[in-house]
C-alpha cells in the first residue's frame, strides 16, 4: 500500500512509483485512487503496476491526495472486482481504502454490516465479497444516535476496535488521507515526509524511491490523519506488539527497514545461526534467488565455504511463492531458475534458501541441480519448519499445505530428494532479526497464536472458502459462522 498527501506535486505518479517498489508484496492487481477536494476518482485492473497503468491513466488521476494498492489474494477471489482500493460513498462524500493484512472476525463485521442503515442520503450498502470491503462499508455507513451520519474519522473510532486480525489500512475521503494499524502491528507501516507533503506506505524503501525521509512507523493501535493542519494523530486500541517474523524471512525488501532493524542484516544473520547450527562439508554454497541470497552470503561467511552463483533467475518470471494457483506455481518454478552446469557440476552443494511452504520449489531444483551434475546437495532453510496456517496475510490457511505438517525433516529431505536437510532453530531466527521473541508473531512456525482465534481449521477452511468463492457466494461464505 501507498498514501500520498501532497497538494502541487502529481500524486498518482509517485503513488505509481512506490507501488512499484513494493510490487514483490502482490502481483495480482494494482490500483490508485486520487482526490481533487471534490471527487475521489479510482482506476484499477488486474495484473502488474506497470501492466495497469501507463501516462493517459496516470494523466487522468490529477488531486492532491492519493491512496495506492498492489493485490496478492489470501481472502476473495483473484478477480477484478476485488482490486482494491475498494470504493464506497458516504453520506458526505466518499472513501477508497487500501488493506494489507486478513481478518480473523469477518463473521461478525458482516453482520455489521448487515445491520447498516439504509435509505436517502445514506451509505450505499453493497454485499461484501471480502474482507477489505467489510471495512470500507462500515467506515462508510456509520451514523449517531440520532440518525446523523459520522464523519469518516469518527467512523473509525468507532469500528476500528471492533476489527479483529491483521490490518494495516491506508485511505482517504475527499480531504485527508489517513493510515491505522491493528494493535499487534503484524504487518508493517510507515510515515514519510515529502518537501511538500507526507507519505504513507508498507515498507521504507518505498519512501526511498519517492525521495521521501524517513519519519517513523505508525504505532500498534495507531491511527493518523493528514490534511491542510498537518497529521494528526490518536489511538483507537493498546499496543501490543506482535510483528510477524516472516516479513524478516521472506516478504519485505531486503532494502526495507521493520521496527529499527534492517531486513537484509537480519537474512545474512541468519545465515550464518544457521550455519553454526547446521555445518556440512560441502565445495560451494549457492543461493536459491533471490529470496535465499542474503542467509546464503551469511552462510559462507560462517562456514568458510565459498559462495558462488549456481542458479540463474529470469527477473521478469514473478514470485512463485504468491502466484494465484498451484498450476501456475509449477510453471513458474521452471520459467524462474536455470542451473549454471559449468559451475556446479561435480561439486558438493549448501544450497540455502529462505523458507520450505509447499516444496514445490525446492523439489524442483533440487531435481534440477542434479540433472546439471551436482555430486551432492544438501538444502539449508534460513527459517524453521512451517508447521501452522498463517490467519494473518500470508497464503497458506490450512496445514493440508504445508509439507512440514505430520513429516520429519528427514522425510522431507527424503520427499525433496536431498542429501540433507537443516532448518534453522526458532530462537536462533529470532535472535537475528534482534526484536524481542514476544513481540514477534511466530505462529506459522510454533503455533502460538498473537490473538484468540476460532477454531484454526475451521477459520482456515473459511478462508480457503471465501478465495475460491466471488460475488454473493463470497459474501455468504464472510457471514457464515
Amino acid at each position: 500500500m501507498f498514501g500520498v498527501w501532497a497538494p502541487g506535486e502529481e500524486v498518482a505518479k509517485l503513488t505509481y512509483f512506490g507501488l512499484y517498489a513494493l510490487q514483490h508484496r502482490g502481483q495480482e492487481s494494482a490500483g490508485i485512487a486520487v482526490s481533487n477536494g471534490s471527487q475521489i476518482l479510482v482506476f484499477k485492473d488486474m495484473g502488474l503496476v506497470s501492466q495497469v497503468f501507463d501516462e493517459t491513466s496516470l494523466g487522468s488521476l490529477t488531486g492532491h491526495i492519493a491512496v495506492g494498492h498492489a493485490r496478492y489474494s489470501t481472502t476473495g477471489a483473484s478477480v477484478w472486482e476485488n482490486a482494491q482500493p475498494t470504493f464506497r460513498a458516504t453520506a458526505q462524500g466518499s472513501i477508497a481504502l487500501g488493506h494489507n493484512g486478513n481478518l480473523v472476525n469477518t463473521a461478525e463485521l458482516a453482520e455489521l454490516v448487515a445491520e447498516l442503515p439504509q435509505g436517502p442520503g445514506r451509505a450505499t450498502k453493497v454485499a461484501a465479497t471480502n474482507d477489505t470491503d467489510l471495512i470500507t462499508a462500515l467506515l462508510a455507513g456509520q451514523t449517531d444516535e440520532d440518525g446523523t451520519p459520522l464523519s469518516v474519522e469518527a467512523a473509525a473510532a468507532r469500528i476500528l476496535p471492533k476489527v479483529k486480525g491483521a490490518f494495516s489500512l491506508v485511505y482517504m475521503d475527499e480531504h485527508t488521507l489517513y493510515a491505522a494499524r491493528d494493535p499487534q502491528g503484524i504487518r508493517p507501516l510507515v510515515l514519510g515526509r515529502l518537501e511538500r507533503g507526507w507519505v504513507v506506505a508498507s515498507e521504507t524503501a518505498a519512501l526511498d524511491i519517492c525521495g521521501a525521509s524517513f519519519v517513523r512507523e505508525i504505532e500498534p493501535g495507531e491511527l493518523i490523519a493528514i490534511d491542510e493542519n498537518g497529521v494528526r494523530t490518536s489511538r483507537f486500541a493498546e499496543a501490543r506488539p506482535k510483528g510477524c517474523v516472516f516479513e524478516y524471512v521472506y516478504l519485505a525488501r531486503p532494502d526495507t527497514d521493520i521496527a529499527g532493524r534492517n531486513v537484509y542484516l537480519s537474512r545474512v544473520e541468519m545465515g550464518r545461526r544457521l550455519a553454526k547450527e547446521a555445518p556440512v562439508d560441502a565445495d560451494l554454497v549457492i543461493p536459491t534467488p533471490e529470496s535465499g541470497t542474503p542467509a546464503a552470503v551469511g552462510y559462507a561467511e560462517a562456514s568458510g565455504i565459498p559462495y558462488g552463483s549456481g542458479l540463474v533467475k529470469n527477473s521478469y518470471v514473478g514470485r512463485t511463492f504468491i502466484q494465484p494457483s498451484q498450476t501456475i506455481r509449477q510453471l513458474g518454478i521452471r520459467l524462474k531458475l536455470n542451473p549454471l552446469k559449468e559451475v556446479i557440476r561435480g561439486k558438493r552443494l549448501v544450497v540455502v534458501d529462505d523458507s520450505i511452504v509447499r516444496g514445490n520449489t525446492q523439489r524442483a531444483l533440487v531435481r534440477m541441480l542434479r540433472e546439471a551434475g551436482a555430486a551432492e546437495v544438501h538444502v539449508r532453510i534460513s527459517s524453521p519448519p512451517v508447521k501452522w496456517p498463517c490467519f494473518f496475510g500470508i497464503d497458506f490457511a490450512t496445514r493440508a499445505e504445508l509439507i512440514a505438517n505430520g513429516m520429519s525433516v528427514e522425510e522431507i529431505g527424503a520427499s525433496l530428494g536431498a542429501d540433507s536437510l537443516a532448518y534453522i532453530s526458532i530462537d536462533a531466527m529470532v535472535e537475528a532479526t534482534t526484536i524481542a521473541k514476544p513481540n514477534l508473531c511466530r505462529a506459522c512456525f510454533d503455533g502460538e497464536y498473537p490473538m484468540e482465534l476460532p477454531d484454526p481449521e475451521l477459520l482456515g477452511k473459511q478462508l480457503l472458502e471465501v478465495e475460491l468463492a466471488g460475488g454473493a457466494d463470497a459474501a455468504d461464505a464472510l457471514r457464515r459462522p
